[in-house]
């Protein structure tokens, strides 16, 4: 059998671009990849769980902030090869607007968390500077 058929090994997560006053909510990672910089809230998908259902949860976990997952709309699913130096992973990310500025608490893996003016963003981690822009359209 050929490498090129056996089935690849695909990790699934959810992301949460949050939006509140032209600012979207960013966490700093606390591990590799890409520890030290910013990033979306999320993380994997568990067993049972939904990506809807896993993204409210890994946005409270590593911010502090509940979004109903009835507020959370899916912005899309991003698959791009090599968009995660550890393997393959298909993230689907969702938004939501809160009409003001939450303080965030964080926590899990974020070593940090805070609202950045979409106007002067970080370098982000991963693809997530992609999944902003797609969020921003909707």
């Amino acid at each position: 059998m050929s490498t090129d058929t056996i089935p690849e090994t695909i990790r699934y997560t959810a992301d949460v671009v949050l939006f509140a006053d032209r600012h979207v909510l960013l966490i700093e990672r606390g591990w590799d990849p890409f520890k030290n910089r910013w990033a979306l809230p999320g993380g994997h998908v568990d067993k049972g769980e939904s990506s809807l259902d896993a993204s409210a949860r890994e946005l409270f976990e590593e911010t502090g902030i509940t979004v109903p997952t009835a507020d959370l709309r899916q912005v899309g699913a991003f698959d791009a090869v090599g968009r995660d130096p550890r393997g393959r992973y298909v993230t689907v990310a969702y938004t939501a607007i809160l009409p003001a500025l939450v303080e965030p608490t964080a926590g899990d893996d974020a070593t940090a968390a805070r609202w950045w003016p979409l106007a002067d963003l970080p370098d982000l981690a991963f693809d997530h500077a992609e999944i902003v822009a797609e969020a921003v359209k909707r």
